[in-house]
């Protein structure tokens, strides 16, 4: 990722656009809202970047090896490695989306 040179109140004002970023998605209610606002933010190879990201995410949550994880989808084994570390040591954003997608283990259905 390019980074620009900071001066002293950069850090805060990128701080502010990724708090303002962050709301504006979690303000969109509706998957379709949502994939609507990616591809008028990010280019086709910025989108593409980010949805192999997430197809290796639950193939590495199940310990499937990372050779494997690239015959299955395509993905290269680096960005399946980057992926893998910060699922070990990000901020726990793949882990969280990942299991708001998952149904109810208490089998709680209505």
């Amino acid at each position: 990722m390019k980074r620009r040179p900071t001066a002293p109140d950069d850090d805060r004002t990128e701080s502010a656009s990724l708090q303002a970023l962050s709301e504006a998605l979690a303000s969109l209610g509706e998957a379709g809202q949502v994939r609507a606002f990616l591809e008028d933010l990010c280019t086709p190879a910025e989108l593409e970047a980010m949805a192999d990201r997430w197809r290796v995410v639950p193939l590495l949550l199940k310990g499937v090896p990372y050779r494997e994880i690239h015959e299955l989808t395509q993905v290269s084994v680096t960005t399946i490695g980057r992926v893998a570390r910060t699922l070990e040591r990000g901020t726990g954003g793949y882990a969280t989306a990942f299991q708001q997608q998952q149904p109810r283990a208490n089998g709680a259905s209505h």
